[in-house]
């Protein structure tokens, strides 16, 4: 019979919080957060350390309202190039253990530690041995589920491993009508505050509930997602530990919040123009092009909500910064009414191979040729000589977001 799986999730405990204290440890004792913008009351806390948790302080609130909780709190700003840096280096420590570590996000990653126990030990004393690895080399605490598939050890981590003192936690299959399903429902892994309100109003009230539900009538009302949640109150989940297993995209996106009201059609074209050049360079990296271009728009009121999600599907599929800024462009000028904006978002989607470039009746193929030629050669100087090595002329303009964007790494600056 073949014995089971034994699968790791090792999550950094507060981790960009912990990376600060770690860089500052003269904070040790202090109750510290890491604020988008600490030079603003209304900047969001993107991570805070457990002394500040104690106060009640939580992720995703506004920072003076963390301020009110605790006087004498530590507001220090985000360093998102250091934050990947240390993610990188615990990658690397995983894979002394193991060759099947998948980075889940910057704070978690699996593990599959199965073949590992000849050399290692038993699961805990594997467990015990990456947090004692990852503190000594980097002053940051690991918490880590265990269980027979990834979906286990991720609940086991969520749910019971993060309230331990030791940070371990095994959840196994045999056990968990024991151990998780007279949780309430909101606690399973995928169940946001949307999905948590229609399945109460089904009844379903805990993950037990879900898991003895009828799995063809939740797939029917929530399709796909439904079936995975179904299968997760289960315990089923028959993914393997990859580093592949994000790179199957279905889209390429990228958008932002402007730094004030944009209210010209002119100024939105010069921020949508640097976005296309974004997205289409990162599908060029991945050796894609795709055919269908969405743009979001959301705009400034808060008392009048205004926007709109629109999306086009060309002919034939590219990843030629002008032809996707064309469409973009058209859509803007059909869907946008003059509101003021303040966030922008631009997607390429419907994917293929950059190989299949489909020939036109009606176009000059030689020039589109050039024109994608021209793209690739682009990219390669940019990351040969930094990303601000060739730039469009219009990123000149006083609208213009690239340069500030440079600076940053998922919004934030590096």
């Amino acid at each position: 019979m073949k014995k089971p799986k034994v699968i790791f999730l090792v999550d950094m405990q507060s981790f960009f919080a912990s990376v600060e204290r770690a860089n500052h440890p003269q904070y040790e004792r202090q109750p510290l957060v890491v604020s988008g913008d600490p030079a603003r009351r209304s900047g969001v806390i993107l991570a805070a350390c457990p002394l500040a948790k104690k106060t009640g302080i939580k992720n995703g609130e506004r920072l003076g309202e963390a301020k009110q909780k605790c006087s004498n709190l530590v507001v220090v700003s985000p360093h998102m190039q250091q934050y990947i840096d240390e993610s990188l280096k615990i990658t690397r420590i995983l894979e002394g253990y193991t060759d099947q570590v998948e980075p889940y996000s910057i704070d978690e990653q699996f593990m599959d530690v199965t073949g590992s126990q000849r050399l290692f030990g038993s699961p805990r004393t594997i467990a015990k041995q990456v947090q004692a690895d990852i503190f000594e080399k980097t002053k940051i605490r690991a918490r880590v589920g265990i269980g027979e598939n990834k979906v286990l050890a991720k609940l086991a981590c969520d749910n019971f491993a993060k309230k331990r003192t030791s940070g371990i936690y095994r959840l196994s299959q045999d056990v968990i009508d024991l151990d998780l399903w007279h949780l309430p429902i909101e606690d399973l892994f995928g169940v946001g505050g949307r999905m948590c309100t229609h399945l109460r109003n089904m009844g379903i009230r805990t993950i037990g509930q879900l898991a003895k539900s009828d799995p063809g009538l939740i797939k029917k009302r929530f399709g796909r997602h439904g079936q995975v949640l179904w299968m997760s109150a289960n315990g089923e989940d028959d993914s393997p530990v990859t580093r592949k297993a994000h790179e199957a995209r279905k889209a390429y996106g990228n958008g932002m919040t402007l730094p004030r009201d944009y209210v010209t059609k002119e100024d939105l074209r010069v921020v949508l123009l640097e976005l296309c050049e974004e997205v289409c360079q990162r599908t060029r990296k991945a050796g894609r092009m795709g055919s269908t271009v969405t743009l979001s728009v959301m705009g400034a009121s808060y008392e009048e909500k205004k926007g709109f999600h629109r999306q086009y599907t060309m002919a034939l599929a590219t990843n030629i910064t002008m032809e996707v800024y064309t469409h973009v462009c058209t859509l803007l000028d059909k869907f946008w009414e003059g509101y003021p904006v303040r966030k922008i978002a631009v997607s390429l989607s419907n994917l293929q191979s950059d190989q299949d470039w489909q020939l036109s009746l009606f176009e000059d193929n030689e020039s589109r040729d050039r024109l994608a030629h021209i793209g690739y050669v682009m990219d390669e100087i940019r990351d040969r000589y930094g990303k601000g090595a060739i730039t469009r002329g219009i990123s000149l303009m006083e609208a213009s977001q690239l340069k500030d964007r440079h600076q940053k790494i998922g919004g934030h600056y590096k």
